[in-house]
C-alpha cells in the first residue's frame, strides 16, 4: 500500500480491510517501511496518528532491531 495516493479515506478503508482479526481470531498486524530523511516519513506520521486514533497499537522499529530480532531466531532454530 502507498501513503501517497488516495484519500484519508481510502487509507482507512484499506488499513481496515488488511488489519481484519485472522478466520482463526489471531490478531492481523501491518508493517510499512519508511525510509528515512524522505516524504515518506510525513505520510508515515499521518498513518501512526490515524491509526492510534483508532484504537491501534503501533509500534516504530529502527532496521538494527529487525536485524537483531532475525539473527537470534535464525542462532535459535540452529
Amino acid at each position: 500500500m502507498s501513503g501517497t495516493f488516495g484519500s484519508r479515506q481510502e487509507e482507512a478503508q484499506r488499513l481496515g480491510r488488511v488489519l481484519r482479526p485472522k478466520p482463526d481470531g489471531g490478531p492481523a498486524s501491518f508493517y510499512t517501511l519508511v525510509s528515512s530523511e524522505t516524504r515518506e516519513q510525513e505520510f508515515a506520521r499521518k498513518r501512526q496518528l490515524f491509526l492510534t486514533e483508532q484504537g491501534y497499537a503501533y509500534a516504530i522499529v529502527s532496521s538494527a532491531a529487525i536485524l537483531e530480532a532475525a539473527a537470534r531466531q535464525r542462532e535459535a532454530r540452529a
